[in-house]
């Protein structure tokens, strides 16, 4: 729902944004692809698992993979304190999870599915990144996305929900068209950002919203924040500031 609420933002938005340069044509293509991968393994993540649980591991461990992907396949290596600060972000990403197993509430499905996850964030992360770059406009680039993806998993949900899929549409429709307007404009962003500056550290800046998940888990989810997670939050707060002076 809230990838089709983009999808739809999207087609209002588009005849006013240029058509992205062919040559980023094949990474779009690619990433519509990618991005359908992790829609659905967030969606059987989250079945499973807290979202305290599973958005800290799924995001925590993607900066650091990222920033090696970006080293050695595009000769992007940061300074030493975008590494400290990457490092930083990640690891009070992971302490947020590691959380969980002190509390008995951690499960292995999940936790599988958001690890897998990890690594599909980071190809569509430096997919993304050089295809907005060769777009020419990277939210013309983020629009294309999502209203090629918006149908696909529109079909796969209708594929495995069959008729209820029309109720839960009628039920949620401006939740998705709210979410989806969170979504388009956040991504956006982020691509735009990864035009100016190098990949891996805006990628590992993004993961900072994990701060917010917590907060969200705990005020929406009643999901509990321990004295281990405040921590956590303090280190992610800390590396985010070591990207920003270095």
């Amino acid at each position: 729902m809230i990838v089709f609420g983009a999808a739809v933002w999207t087609a209002i938005l588009l005849p006013l944004l240029p058509v992205p340069s062919i040559a980023s044509w094949p990474y779009l293509g690619a990433s519509v692809l990618i991005h359908v991968a992790y829609f659905v393994l967030v969606a059987v993540s989250y079945r499973g698992g807290e979202l305290s649980f599973v958005y800290p591991l799924m995001r925590g461990t993607a900066p650091v993979l990222t920033a090696v992907a970006g080293a050695l396949l595009l000769n992007e290596s940061p300074a030493a304190g975008g590494w400290a600060g990457v490092l930083l972000i990640s690891f009070g990403i992971l302490v947020l999870a590691g959380d969980s197993l002190l509390r008995g509430t951690f499960r292995l499905a999940p936790a599988m599915f958001a690890l897998a996850n990890a690594g599909v964030i980071v190809l569509y992360t430096i997919v993304d990144g050089q295809g907005a770059r060769l777009s020419g406009h990277a939210f013309s680039y983020t629009g294309w996305m999502f209203l090629l993806t918006g149908p696909l998993l529109l079909a796969i949900a209708a594929v495995s929900q069959g008729r209820s899929l029309l109720q839960r549409i009628g039920a949620g429709w401006r939740t998705g068209l709210l979410g989806g307007a969170c979504t388009l404009a956040s991504y956006g962003l982020a691509l735009w950002a990864m035009t100016k500056a190098p990949i891996a550290l805006v990628a590992a800046l993004r993961e900072t919203s994990v701060v917010f998940a917590a907060i969200i888990a705990a005020a929406f989810l009643k999901e509990p924040i321990s004295r281990i997670r405040y921590l956590s939050i303090a280190t992610v707060c800390a590396g985010a500031i070591a990207l920003k002076a270095f």
